[in-house]
């Protein structure tokens, strides 16, 4: 699933209350839905599997995926939640809420069922979320339903930018769950990162990186790469290139100037590294841009 093409449909956005003796009986869903429990605690079964939820908890319904929610202890529960396609499609707009088993479905209604494309993702989304911080989470479900209730200018494209946070932080939400010992890290991790980001144009090595996190530089740099997808130097030079892009194409210096200006050793040196990492030359990069 390219996250860079993510264009959410949200089809309902509902803060909603079940009251007793009401319950979700067995259904399936056309879409997906994110239900946060605000208040009181359910039973929901999923498939064959059944989960308890409390307060602060976030449940995600898969399309075509059989489930159901009982109330607990006979009070209410409230469950703001969001209907929604990950991507736009041309019936999206023609697309209901389903409240019934597969059993009961008309053809059309068969026919409106997404394929779960969630199964692409390297960490997919469970159904049942314990989180961290609901708090975050809350504000953003809440604010995408004040966008729906409200109907202000634009409130469609409003409610999908707060959507992609909203993905964004369920996707690092159980990223640090999979990957407990980066979050247990994250303090130094962050540390090093900033100090990279304010010394760009010095040349920095392992063993000083290694000193300011605190650890081995072999467990620095496996942790690193983890969280950011590269090494602490290759990090690094990425952040110098980027400043480099801005000089070549925002300045009037000269080449020498900014390879001087951001710590390389000579402009032959700048020039070897910018061609590895851009394909082209400083000069080349200036004459297109």
């Amino acid at each position: 699933m390219d996250l860079n093409s993510l264009s959410p449909y949200i089809r309902v956005a509902w803060d909603s209350t079940i009251y007793p003796p009401v319950n979700i009986t067995e259904r399936i869903i056309f879409d997906y839905e994110l239900m946060f429990v605000k208040e009181g605690e359910c039973e929901v079964t999923v498939e064959d599997n059944k989960y308890h939820g409390v307060p602060g908890d976030l449940f995600l319904f898969k399309p075509n995926q059989v489930h159901s929610i009982y109330l607990l202890n006979g009070k209410p529960l409230r469950q703001p939640h969001l209907h929604f396609d990950l991507f736009y499609q041309p019936d999206s707009p023609e697309v209901k809420v389903s409240f019934k088993p597969y059993s009961l479905l008309t053809e059309q209604e068969k026919h409106w069922i997404r394929p779960d494309i969630l199964t692409e993702m390297d960490d997919p989304l469970p159904n049942h979320i314990r989180l961290n911080k609901p708090g975050v989470i809350e504000q953003l479900i809440q604010e995408i339903i004040f966008e729906f209730d409200r109907k202000f200018p634009y409130y469609e494209t409003t409610a999908k930018g707060l959507f992609i946070q909203l993905w964004v932080l369920l996707l690092r939400e159980i990223h640090w769950q999979h990957n407990a010992h980066l979050h247990s890290n994250w303090e130094q991790l962050d540390r090093v990162k900033n100090y990279l980001a304010h010394h760009i144009a010095h040349d920095l090595t392992l063993d000083e990186l290694a000193a300011l996190a605190n650890m081995s530089k072999y467990y620095l740099c496996r942790l690193f790469k983890k969280a950011y997808g590269m090494t602490p130097i290759q990090y690094h030079v990425s952040i110098r290139l980027e400043k480099a892009k801005q000089m070549i194409q925002f300045t009037g210096q000269s080449l020498t100037q900014i390879a001087d200006e951001l710590g390389f050793q000579s402009i032959h040196a700048f020039s070897r590294t910018f061609r590895n990492w851009e394909g082209q030359s400083p000069s080349a990069y200036r004459k297109k841009k």
